[in-house]
C-alpha cells in the first residue's frame, strides 16, 4: 500500500496547493510531505509540482499523474466501502455533468431528490453542454443526449427524447406554411449548435436516414434562447420535447410538417471505459435512470432489448 498512500499524498499536495496545508489536512509534519514528494518525483524521474518562492505551479506531467492517481485512490477508497464497509451509509464523492436545459428542466428536483435521500453522499452536479472527457477529467458520469452513445461507455439508455419542427402560429400566417423540404430551404432555420452548416436528420417513408443540410439564420448553445426566438416569430426550429411542450400545449407554437417522421435520440448515463462502477455510482444509475422514465412531457422508455 505505500505507492497508493504516497498517491494519495500528491493528490491531496495539488488539492491543497501547498505542502504545509497538505501536511495539516493529512496531520503529519511537513518535512515528511516535502520528502515523500521529493521521492514520488525521483520515482517517476520528473518534476511533479514547480516550487519556488513565489511560484507553485503543477507541472503538464504532474497533472496527468494527478487525474490517473484519483482513479488509483478512489478505486482503493471504493473497494473499502464495498467490501469493508458494506453495512454502512454511503458516502463519499459523486460527480456528474448534465446538459444545461434538460438538467434544469427535468433533473432539477430528481437531483434534489438524490441529495435528500443520501446526505452523506458529496454530490457535485456541472450544468454544461460541453462534451466532457470522462477518462481525463473528475466525472463518474455524464448523461448525455444524442443520436448515439460514442465518446464513452453507457451504463444505460435512460430514456428517449423526440423533436419536432416548430414555429409560432403568427409566423404562419404572414408566411407559406411548408410542406415539403423545398419550402422549408426558404424559411429562416433556428439551429442548437455552432455548425455554420447544419444537418437535421429526418427518416424516409422507407425508413432510411434522411439529412437534411442547411445553412441556419440564427445558431445557439441555448435551447430555451432558440424557444424564444421562434415564439417571437423569427423563424423555424427544431427543438426536443422537454423544451417546447408547454408552448405547444399554450398554443404559443405550433407544428409543422407533422408527417415528416425525425430521428429520436438517446438519453444516455455516460462513464469512462476504465472506471468501475462503485456503489455510489450504481445508487445514482438506478434512481436517475428511475426518474427519467418517470417525467412526462417528451421523455419516453427505451425500447425493449
Amino acid at each position: 500500500m505505500g505507492q497508493v498512500e504516497d498517491l494519495r499524498l500528491f493528490v491531496k499536495v495539488v488539492e491543497s496547493g501547498s505542502i504545509s496545508k497538505a501536511a495539516g489536512k493529512l496531520r503529519i509534519a511537513k518535512s515528511a510531505v516535502s520528502r515523500r514528494l521529493g521521492l514520488l518525483e525521483e520515482r517517476y524521474g520528473t518534476r511533479l509540482i514547480d516550487r519556488v518562492p513565489g511560484v507553485w505551479e503543477v507541472t503538464e506531467t504532474g497533472r496527468e499523474l494527478y487525474q490517473r492517481a484519483m482513479r488509483v485512490v478512489g478505486d482503493v477508497d471504493e473497494i473499502e466501502d464495498d467490501f469493508v464497509n458494506t453495512s454502512a451509509d454511503l458516502t463519499g464523492p459523486l460527480s456528474v455533468s448534465v446538459p444545461r436545459d434538460f438538467g434544469i428542466a427535468f433533473l432539477n428536483d430528481a437531483l434534489i431528490a438524490f441529495k435528500q435521500r443520501h446526505p452523506e453522499i458529496q454530490l457535485a452536479v456541472d450544468f454544461d453542454d460541453r462534451t466532457v472527457d470522462l477518462a481525463r477529467e473528475n466525472y463518474d458520469f455524464a448523461i448525455r443526449i444524442k443520436p448515439d452513445p460514442k465518446g464513452g461507455i453507457s451504463t444505460g439508455r435512460i430514456g428517449t427524447v423526440r423533436h419536432r419542427l416548430i414555429a409560432s402560429p403568427e409566423y404562419i400566417q404572414t408566411h407559406s406554411d411548408p410542406r415539403s423540404f423545398d419550402d422549408l430551404r426558404q424559411h429562416p432555420l433556428m439551429h442548437f449548435g455552432t455548425a455554420r452548416r447544419a444537418v437535421w436528420d429526418f427518416v424516409s417513408d422507407k425508413g432510411k436516414p434522411q439529412p437534411f443540410e442547411f445553412q441556419p439564420f440564427l445558431n445557439s448553445n441555448s435551447g430555451v434562447f432558440l424557444l424564444e426566438a421562434i415564439i417571437k416569430g423569427l423563424g423555424i426550429g427544431r427543438l426536443p420535447d422537454f423544451i417546447i411542450s408547454d408552448a405547444l400545449a399554450s398554443g404559443k407554437l405550433v407544428e409543422i410538417m407533422s408527417s415528416v417522421t425525425m430521428s429520436d435520440w438517446g438519453i444516455y448515463l455516460m462513464h469512462a471505459e476504465e472506471r468501475r462502477l462503485n456503489r455510489r455510482m450504481r445508487l445514482f444509475a438506478e434512481e436517475i435512470q428511475q426518474a427519467c422514465l418517470s417525467q412526462p412531457g417528451g421523455l419516453y422508455a427505451p425500447p425493449d432489448s
